[in-house]
């Protein structure tokens, strides 16, 4: 995810199906109830305080473990110039997760910065290198992140390889053109191999931006699985503004979760809390572009986000992750890895937490 980027494009108001957000019983449980803390030590480490809905403060993996949180993902880059988000700040996150009892995704982006369906760099030591030198590279990262993990008693019970990989990753060795999945496919391959052997059980999810449409869902999955590529979990992003109404993505889960046999699960979403904007840094998603006739406030992104977890869950889906709940006000957390401190956060009318570290009192994640 890389919000700023994705603000350029077109957005749809959207009118919600009744059908699918009526609060009746589902007989599917959401067993992986999620959120991407990829920001946290940084906004930790800067002094950010938090604060549950009874307005005390907390530690915020406990906040969001009252809230319903059961697994905790982290983006790690290869080398971001920051120093966060990479192996060494993951290693050390992962400790606290774990402890705190938390199931752990790892989301490889193979970049230095942002990886999304609008680009897919290779990190800086990788740039010139072949694609047979780059699957050697995606096998040793993968193999070596994942055994440090496991080494201090952190193993991941899932990685992701890549990113939204709409068109594929490492561009331009990895990119899907012309229909050929050859080279993607060879790439992460090498993932899942090194992922199985550093730990059999832990999960390979595939990760698209693809629950906007069923026709470029199939085109990808279909693309990979042709070409022998194996994975454990379909990993989808759907955030309202991009990706259509909420009876589309019932239709998209359902028919992964049919066609490939295999589990599903929203590996991003969220929805704005208000209008307003806290920094100098544009919002990624302005507080008037509105889903569902939702408004941006505090029991507005509560509804919606429960709305998108009724339709996963009716579709037969197992997992709804937020994206970036933590992700709130703190100067010197900013957006772009080569200016941490220079840039400001284009989140911080998204995320669950207001200006001031309170947590939204209605957003729950709910099985």
């Amino acid at each position: 995810m890389k919000p700023s980027l994705r603000a350029v494009l077109a957005v749809v108001v959207l009118a919600a199906p009744l059908a699918l957000t009526a609060p009746a019983q589902a007989a599917n449980t959401l067993t992986m109830r999620g959120a991407d803390v990829s920001s946290l030590q940084r906004s930790l480490d800067l002094g950010a305080r938090y604060y549950d809905a009874s307005g005390a403060q907390a530690d915020p993996y406990d906040i969001l473990a009252a809230k319903g949180v059961n697994y905790l993902r982290l983006r790690i880059w290869n080398n971001p110039v920051s120093g966060y988000n990479n192996k060494a700040k993951v290693l050390q996150q992962a400790r606290t997760i774990k402890a705190k009892g938390f199931k752990l995704l790892i989301d490889f982006h193979y970049s230095d910065t942002w990886a999304d369906p609008g680009k897919q760099y290779p990190p800086a030591a990788w740039a010139n290198h072949s694609l047979s030198q780059l699957q050697n590279d995606v096998y040793s990262y993968t193999h070596e992140v994942c055994t440090a993990l496991k080494a201090q008693g952190t193993t991941p019970d899932a990685v992701q390889i890549g990113n939204e990989i709409n068109v594929g990753m490492l561009w331009p060795a990895g990119r899907v053109v012309n229909n050929n999945f050859a080279p993607l496919a060879s790439l992460l391959k090498q993932g899942y191999r090194a992922t199985k052997d550093c730990n059999s059980g832990t999960q390979v999810w595939i990760h698209t931006a693809n629950a906007d449409s069923m026709a470029n869902a199939r085109w990808f999955y279909d693309g990979i699985r042709a070409q022998g590529v194996t994975w454990d979990v379909t990993a989808l992003s759907y955030y309202c503004m991009w990706h259509g109404s909420l009876a589309n993505l019932y239709n998209v889960v359902a028919d992964l979760r049919s066609r490939y046999g295999k589990p599903v699960v929203l590996a991003e979403t969220a929805y704005q809390f208000t209008s307003a904007n806290a920094d100098h840094q544009g919002n990624a998603i302005p507080g008037t572009v509105l889903c569902d006739n939702i408004p941006a406030t505090w029991a507005g992104q509560a509804q919606q986000f429960s709305w998108v977890q009724n339709t996963v869950r009716n579709a037969g889906g197992v997992g709804v992750f937020y994206w970036e709940p933590t992700w709130y006000a703190i100067r010197g957390n900013g957006w772009d890895p080569a200016d941490i401190n220079g840039t400001g956060n284009g989140w911080d009318n998204m995320a669950v937490f207001n200006w001031t570290g309170q947590v939204n009192p209605h957003v729950v994640w709910s099985p």
